[in-house]
């Protein structure tokens, strides 16, 4: 199926590695001009022929800037997919035990983020009459299911994401979210990643956790999801097929949400 997102721009944060690589990678195949934004430009992401800009998205003024040097890059905007965020490895302590340093980096990182690119990038995307995808979690409806301030932070951002299509669809802009569960990326894998310091605490081995993992969370397909396979969800939702798509949390977990 063509997408019809040749020759369109579109801004991709948190993409050096992960699901932002993956969505980089996935709209650049589809023609797009990519503008990758990353703590780190890896060699990775250079391999996908976006156009990559070292941000701090975690700062009050680091999305104005990086929205500023994405459109003097590569023109007005078509599509902005906020996908920086994380900070939760690690943080598997109770809720007294919870600093407010926790709470505001993680917040910081995973929904002011969102918020101020959002701000800094939306009247490019009023103008083009765009579209923007945010990444938020299963934790968002599951907020047991991973540490506090981030399953809170990514409740905010699915909610932020409503109340804005609500506003800003009249004027020709689609809002949606996605909410992947677990995916196979360095954060389940790594060694001193989430999913290392989840074993530990546990007591058993990384393959052996991640093997578990995905009975463990109800995911009825048996295995973690691809990063690929939540691209390919966001380059659709992108294209004008998905133009009366607007508004809505669209989950990829396998199955591990059981409510409606």
């Amino acid at each position: 199926m063509d997408l019809v997102l040749a020759g369109k721009t579109a801004l991709v944060t948190g993409a050096s590695r992960g699901i932002g690589l993956a969505v980089a990678s996935a709209l650049a195949a589809e023609g797009m001009r990519v503008v990758a934004a990353a703590r780190t430009i890896t060699p990775e992401l250079a391999e996908t022929g976006a156009t990559g800009i070292t941000a701090d998205l975690s700062t009050p003024d680091g999305p104005a800037a990086l929205v500023e040097q994405a459109v003097a890059a590569a023109g007005e905007l078509d599509l902005l997919v906020n996908n920086v965020g994380g900070g939760d490895g690690g943080l598997l302590a109770g809720f007294a035990d919870l600093t407010e340093e926790h709470w505001q980096q993680t917040f910081d990182l995973n929904f002011f983020s969102a918020v101020r690119t959002t701000r800094a990038a939306l009247p490019s995307l009023l103008r083009n009459r765009g579209a923007i995808i945010n990444i938020s979690s299963i934790g968002a409806r599951a907020p047991h299911s991973g540490p506090m301030p981030y399953t809170t932070a990514k409740a905010a951002l699915t909610a932020f994401s409503k109340a804005l299509a609500t506003e800003v669809g009249p004027q020709g802009v689609r809002v949606n979210t996605v909410s992947p569960g677990p995916v196979r990326t360095s954060l389940w894998e790594a060694e001193d990643g989430h999913g290392a310091a989840i074993a530990d605490s546990l007591g058993v081995r990384l393959d052996e956790l991640l093997a578990q993992l995905p009975a463990e969370a109800g995911m009825t397909t048996g295995r973690l999801v691809e990063p690929a396979e939540v691209a390919a969800l966001v380059a659709f939702l992108a294209s004008p097929h998905a133009a009366s798509t607007a508004g809505t949390d669209h989950l990829i977990d396998g199955n591990a949400i059981k409510t409606a």
